[in-house]
């Protein structure tokens, strides 16, 4: 592929998209969804290429090892038959650790909102998946997400620190006051906002 070619290349350019914030990080929008009925989540590893009725209702979560999401980003098309069969899809949740530099974890933020907002551009309904690492990450974890939208969040690897994990949890609400927050796994029970608790 030429320069030129490169630059004229969404999957190389990924400047689709309206960015926010000092890095550009691409927005997913809110979306109405109805969430008066109980929310049901399927793992990405049990998704099916042949999904029955029943489970077409559910929504998607990517809880998963981060080598199971990378394709989204590399290769967004390759997965979209299959995803578009569900009623809505969590963003995908690239790690961030304490001990990643900086510059990895706006990468994680980035390629999260990044594949979100390319599922909604081909018509599927998203949730902003959030998370977090260290008070710092706070400038950058937040991006993306329009005030007032519904979000989701995973308890799995929270419990090491409570502290640290509300400290966070409690930024989020402050800066994305969100409408609605699909807890996959059990809550704290300091945690406030309209928590739609999930089972693993």
């Amino acid at each position: 592929m030429t320069s030129s070619e490169m630059r004229d290349s969404e999957l190389f350019m990924r400047n689709s998209f309206e960015g926010t914030g000092k890095w550009g990080i691409p927005l997913i929008k809110k979306q109405e969804l109805d969430f008066s009925s109980d929310v049901r989540l399927l793992s990405y590893a049990d998704t099916k290429a042949n999904e029955s009725p029943e489970y077409q209702k559910y929504g998607v979560h990517f809880f998963v090892d981060d080598y199971r999401i990378e394709g989204f980003y590399d290769q967004p098309q390759r997965s979209f038959k299959r995803l578009s069969q569900y009623s809505f899809l969590l963003s995908p949740d690239h790690s961030q650790y304490y001990d990643m530099k900086p510059w990895r974890q706006i990468e994680s933020v980035a390629h999260n909102r990044w594949v979100g907002a390319w599922w909604q551009s081909k018509g599927l309904k998203v949730v902003a998946t959030i998370s977090w690492s260290s008070p710092s990450s706070f400038e950058y974890s937040f991006e993306g997400v329009e005030q007032n939208a519904p979000v989701a969040i995973g308890m799995i690897g929270c419990k090491q620190s409570r502290f640290n994990f509300m400290r966070g949890y409690d930024a989020m609400l402050e800066r994305l006051n969100p409408s609605a927050i699909i807890c996959l796994g059990k809550p704290y029970d300091e945690m406030r906002g309209n928590l739609i608790v999930v089972d693993y």
